[in-house]
């Protein structure tokens, strides 16, 4: 598995490596009967019988490490899979870089829509104008955020306390890790209609890189997605 691909206005998610094929998962369902892969010929109707009637151990006999930028507060909601595995960068110990997430004009005009969290205000429409106006302003704040936590690095304020002037829209780097199976489950959350916006890109973006390594595992995701199974 190979590959990056950018994510919102400074993010992105690659590929570090990845175990197992989708040959591998038809073996390790074959386990107990000795007979192994034989060919997509004939093993097809098995990889799709395990994932429609949810044998899901299999499944687990493959997996994948990814690489992703994102701002603090996508992070947050990532590390609510606690089936996978994380490693962040630390502002205890390195200053973070100066990068926050802004989003577009489009992304602040659309409401909250089939997410029940996010409706309210947000449900009515903010003009172009007021828009770019609060996103001015945003821009401003964190520059603000950035000189109080480059004054306190400076005066010699330990990173860990320095740091309490980051935004949540701080873009951090962490590594993910995990089985195949798993992937699937926070991807089928984190894809949803009614998750985040900026959560569901950097899904889409993940469930792409996958793709490339368990095509067949992957097309019988989407296709389960797609009948919302």
């Amino acid at each position: 598995m190979m590959g990056t691909i950018q994510v919102l206005d400074n993010g992105y998610v690659a590929a570090i490596e990845h175990w197992g094929s989708d040959e591998r998962i038809i073996e390790a369902a074959r386990m107990s009967t000795n007979k192994g892969f034989v060919d997509w010929n004939s093993d097809a109707k098995l990889l799709r019988f395990l994932y429609t009637n949810k044998h899901m151990t299999p499944f687990e006999m493959a997996g994948a490490v990814i690489e992703v930028k994102a701002p603090i507060f996508v992070f947050r909601e990532w590390h609510r899979h606690r089936t996978q595995s994380y490693n962040e960068m630390s502002a205890r110990y390195i200053p973070l870089p100066d990068e926050n997430y802004v989003p577009t004009v489009a992304r602040l005009r659309v409401s909250g829509g089939a997410n029940k969290q996010a409706q309210g205000v947000a449900d009515l429409a903010i003009t172009c104008e007021a828009a770019r106006d609060w996103i001015a302003r945003l821009e401003a704040l964190y520059t603000c955020c950035q000189a109080v936590y480059e004054d306190g690095l400076k005066l010699g304020v330990p990173k860990e306390l320095a740091r309490l002037s980051v935004p949540v829209a701080r873009y951090s780097r962490m590594r993910a890790s995990a089985n195949l199976r798993n992937w699937m489950q926070f991807l089928a959350l984190r894809m949803a209609p009614n998750a985040q916006w900026e959560i569901r890109q950097y899904a889409n973006a993940v469930a792409s890189l996958l793709e490339q390594t368990f095509p067949r595992t992957m097309a019988l995701f989407r296709e389960g997605q797609g009948n919302g199974s």
